[in-house]
């Protein structure tokens, strides 16, 4: 699909913004939901019942039928989206949610290195030194941990947040492929679709009812996905991925406010300085020439 180019960027930065701070906030429904119910089947039954809202928007949208490379884009997506899902909600249940964050902020440098590697462009000394600072960032913030003595289970959220962030930044390439060949309600309909799906294969073994008080949270964290990712959809199909990738820090600043008001957390000072210091390496490793667009097409 073909996107307007007279729209302003500003306003795709905006959509994005809107759609990083609907995710944030179904971040912490999920939190309570995971110490709730556990991580699968808070994952499970969102994921289901945003499967169901996303098909009502689809359908109701049109419903168009499914190119061959945009379904490989969904599967390809939705694959990375289950794993990296798992991981980052079962360490959030185990770390302050600023600091989750905080470490999922490698995910952007990471992408320009994954950008390199598979669209072919050049690793300069600029995201070299950016990558060392990053991990510079990230080991301040683990050591803060340490000395906040959060406890053995914080240091393996805080691996799995890494991991997570790992696979999220194979997340954003895809993002911005997909975002050219299907449209947002697609999007959010066939990702959730498919990661609903690849979740029901371990049902049998892990699945169970959550509890009647849960299921309101459930709906709202739904609710609050399907509509990030029809946000962030937009947003991708009308600006470049690294000129939005930029609304991801907001996200920290969210995660403060709710960490403290929804669980009680504090921002340790190691988190605010090792957040800083990623935020500075990504944003320097940004001040590149921006993709080609027939780049990102042959990737695909």
């Amino acid at each position: 699909m073909t996107s307007p180019r007279h729209l302003s960027p500003a306003l795709a930065l905006g959509v994005a913004a809107g759609g990083i701070g609907l995710f944030s906030v179904m971040d912490a429904f999920m939190k309570s939901l995971v110490l709730a119910i556990g991580v699968y089947n808070a994952l499970l039954w969102r994921t289901l019942l945003q499967s169901a809202i996303g098909g009502v928007a689809w359908r109701a949208g049109g419903g168009r039928r499914i190119g061959a490379r945009a379904l490989r884009l969904h599967l390809a997506r939705g694959t990375l989206t289950t794993a990296m899902a798992l991981l980052f909600f079962w360490g959030l249940a185990r770390v302050p949610m600023a600091q989750a964050i905080a470490l999922t902020y490698i995910a952007p440098l990471l992408a320009l290195l994954l950008g390199a590697w598979l669209l072919g462009e050049r690793v300069g000394a600029r995201l070299v030194g950016a990558s060392v600072a990053a991990l510079a960032g990230v080991a301040v913030i683990l050591a803060g941990q340490t000395r906040m003595t959060l406890g053995p289970e914080a240091l393996a959220g805080a691996v799995a947040i890494l991991a997570s962030a790992i696979l999220y930044a194979a997340n954003l390439i895809v993002a911005r492929l997909q975002s050219q060949a299907a449209s947002p309600r697609e999007i959010a309909f066939v990702q959730s679709a498919v990661t609903a799906t690849l979740l029901l294969c371990a049902a049998p073994w892990l699945a169970m009812l959550p509890p009647p008080g849960a299921w309101g949270k459930i709906a709202v964290a739904a609710l609050l996905a399907t509509g990030s990712l029809f946000l962030l959809g937009w947003a991708y199909a009308h600006a470049e991925a690294g000129f939005l990738a930029t609304t991801e820090y907001t996200s920290f600043v969210y995660a403060a406010v709710l960490g403290w008001l929804c669980f009680g957390e504090r921002v340790a000072p190691t988190t605010l300085a090792g957040a800083g210091v990623i935020v500075a390496a990504c944003l320097y490793a940004a001040r590149r020439p921006a993709v080609p667009q027939g780049a990102l097409e042959g990737a695909a």
